[in-house]
């Protein structure tokens, strides 16, 4: 089986730390998005992982070749079409075989193992109070029967989450390819739900499967929510002498910490310096410094230095903030 894993996205509600970083690299609780996408993926045993990559592609694929020992290969999407466009583009290196596709900037609670087994061709849904912001499936007796992107009008709360598994990758990859052919577009884009909806009406079977957690990591507020979710399952942080931690909190063993208190959710990533400082639900990136400073709900990035702030900052790589 192969994995296809889109990470060509621009990112821009998580600007300014996506300005020189691609959104996988970004840190959640003590590690990247894109290492908490791979973990469960590692387990298949893939025979070869695709990542569609393109704003600041390098980075990704330097990460992926520094951490990971799967063979991996790279296709970059020059333009950014929509989801159904990057996985044209993947599927156009791959002949035939079973595909699995998992997007590489949301964190699914999900037994891979399971899913894959579940059928010829599977969609991983989930339950939001919000559907109108999604790709949304209709189910009857146990299949899907229809897709919609974003619709005005849901005819469920079951949102298609970025999961897909394809047996045979022949029929998706022609779907595609009359998808394209046809110039059909959904809000500017080319959607992959679009293309999932042609299959349906032709015949594919696709079955349900209802993951148990999906986690965004789109936007400042999601990627906290997140933070504070992978916080709640993770062993209780490193203690440090001169300093409070009011757990769940991840402390990296590198970074230092003095006359501070930390958490409740608070990752502070390696390198990081903090001095006279109290941070409640945050993520502090690697090697930023921050002293005499109050912070909550912040994101603060690589070597960022913060002194003297008192609330709520967003302070993206190599950038500063003094208000002493």
């Amino acid at each position: 089986m192969k994995v296809v894993i889109p990470v060509a996205g621009v990112g821009t509600r998580l600007r300014p730390h996506t300005h020189s970083q691609p959104k996988p690299l970004l840190h959640v609780a003590g590690r990247t998005i894109i290492d908490y996408v791979l973990e469960p993926v590692v387990k298949l045993n893939p025979e070869e992982v695709i990542f569609v990559v393109g704003f600041m592609g390098d980075q990704i694929e330097k990460h992926v070749r520094a951490h990971y020992t799967f063979p991996s290969r790279f296709v970059t999407q020059e333009k950014l079409l929509g989801l159904g466009y990057a996985l044209y583009q993947a599927f156009r290196e791959i002949d035939s075989g079973s595909v699995l596709v998992v997007l590489g900037d949301t964190i699914v609670d999900a037994d891979l193992r399971s899913f894959v087994k579940a059928g010829s061709f599977v969609l991983g849904l989930r339950q939001v109070t919000d559907p109108g912001r999604f790709g949304i499936a209709e189910i009857r007796e146990d299949r899907i029967v229809g897709l919609e992107e974003k619709p005005d009008h849901p005819k469920s709360n079951l949102a298609v989450i970025g999961l897909y598994y394809f047996e045979d990758a022949r029929m998706i990859k022609a779907a595609l390819d009359e998808h394209i052919k046809s110039g059909k577009t959904t809000r500017g884009e080319v959607q992959l739900t679009d293309a999932l909806e042609r299959m349906i009406k032709t015949g594919t079977n696709f079955v349900p499967f209802e993951v148990q957690g999906w986690y965004d990591c789109g936007k400042k507020e999601t990627l906290l929510e997140t933070n504070r979710h992978l916080l709640n399952l993770m062993a209780p942080a490193t203690t440090c002498d001169d300093c409070t931690i009011n757990p769940p909190v991840y402390l990296s063993r590198s970074a230092h910490v003095s006359n501070s208190t930390l958490g409740p959710f608070v990752s502070v990533s390696h390198g990081a310096n903090i001095s006279n400082a109290v941070i409640v639900n945050s993520i502090i990136g690697d090697n930023a410094v921050i002293d005499d400073a109050k912070l909550t709900d912040s994101l603060v990035g690589q070597r960022a230095v913060v002194k003297g702030a008192n609330g709520v900052v967003n302070v993206g790589d190599d950038s500063e903030i003094d208000q002493r």
